[in-house]
């Protein structure tokens, strides 16, 4: 059991000062002013802000292998415990378009190992159903419209692991995506080239999100509205966004966020360096790229991501800090158990200072060092 003392942390917009956070059983049990009781271990905050742990629901790799080139258990292993100590405690492993069995490989490989994870939370498949007008760095002779024998095929035996899907919803079939909706899976509009109306429906269709706002799709027009248009004027319809500086200006950061201050959220899209199979990840000055120079994944964390978008795009820190846990969590219909500050969520918290470096790290209300 611990007792963390002496740090702050936001409640529903409010800076909270002076109250002690309670862990037992992995869970925070209570917040109080209280003089805390015998038994619990005490962390002294330090005056430091607790926040919950950040979760990443696009990421290709971390410490080491593109889990998609070598996609084994001792490849999550690694990306769990490289993320962990940057304060990642939730997080999706995406692959990026590749061949069915491979997808198939990730998914019996998560199966294994989703017994012994701490911050593994599943699968995030980008493509292989996408828009070949908006390929980005994904290989286009492996794109293609799904049908819906292999996507029985791939999800039938996946055994709940694949969490989240971007697909390009203009191209698919009906029964294909209320398919993939039947299996509780969070389906994202990426790598599309729809239209207004196009995007409107996939989002009227069980659509709620889309991937890395910006990136691989239209630019908006005042006078040809598209998928971006369409994602600013939903009432309801998320996006993620990549705060680099480099997939997406800090200035259209900013911008985005006043348009869309409660439905945006972050991910990294962040990748390793890989010399195999079809994404050779080099890094670059600022990113990650291909060999032929297209822009791949970032070079990011979270806890970066968190910083951008305090000291270069005007987002206050409550509601940076929410859109890299509460809101990604709420996403995935995990907003009971992850996200919060909040008597009965998970004790997956990071404690940091006022400029952001990162002290602690709790996972389960375990205390692991930064």
């Amino acid at each position: 059991m611990i007792a963390i003392k002496n740090s702050k942390f936001f409640k529903d917009g409010q800076l909270i000062t002076d109250a002690n956070v309670l862990i037992a059983e992995g869970l925070i049990q209570s917040i109080t002013t209280d003089i805390i009781p015998a038994g619990y271990e005490i962390i002294d905050g330090q005056g430091n802000y607790l926040s919950p742990g950040f979760i990443d629901l696009q990421i290709y790799g971390s410490g080491g292998n593109l889990f998609s080139a070598y996609p084994t258990v001792e490849t999550l292993r690694q990306m769990d415990d490289d993320l962990v100590r940057k304060g990642t405690t939730g997080f999706l492993v995406c692959l990026a378009t590749n061949t069915i069995a491979v997808f198939k490989e990730a998914i019996a490989t998560a199966k294994a190992y989703r017994s012994e994870a701490r911050a593994f939370l599943g699968l995030h498949l980008e493509g292989p159903y996408l828009n070949p007008k908006r390929l980005g760095a994904h290989p286009g002779e492996l794109v293609h419209k799904a049908s819906l024998e292999e996507v029985k095929d791939l999800l039938e035996d996946a055994g709940g692991v694949v969490k989240m899907m971007t697909i390009a919803h203009e191209l698919q079939d009906k029964e294909v995506i209320d398919y993939i909706l039947g299996q509780g899976i969070v389906l994202s509009l990426g790598h599309s080239d729809a239209n207004y109306e196009q995007a409107n429906l996939a989002f009227s269709s069980g659509f709620t999100t889309t991937t890395h706002l910006y990136n691989a799709m239209p630019p908006i027009h005042h006078r040809n509205l598209n998928l971006p248009a369409a994602i600013f004027n939903h009432p309801v319809a998320m996006a993620s966004i990549i705060a680099d500086g480099a997939h997406v200006d800090f200035e259209v950061v900013k911008m985005t966020y006043k348009l869309m201050p409660e439905r945006l959220f972050l991910i990294t899209d962040a990748v390793t360096t890989c010399i195999v199979g079809p994404y050779k990840h080099q890094l670059g000055e600022t990113t990650y790229v291909m060999p032929d120079g297209t822009i791949s994944g970032s070079k990011i964390t979270m806890l970066e991501a968190v910083d951008n978008c305090v000291k270069h795009c005007g987002i206050p820190l409550d509601v940076a800090l929410n859109m890299a846990s509460e809101r990604p969590a709420r996403l995935l219909k995990l907003g009971d158990k992850y996200g919060g500050v909040t008597v009965g969520k998970a004790a997956d918290l990071v404690l940091l200072t006022d400029k952001l470096d990162l002290r602690k790290v709790f996972v389960a209300g375990l205390n692991i060092s930064a």
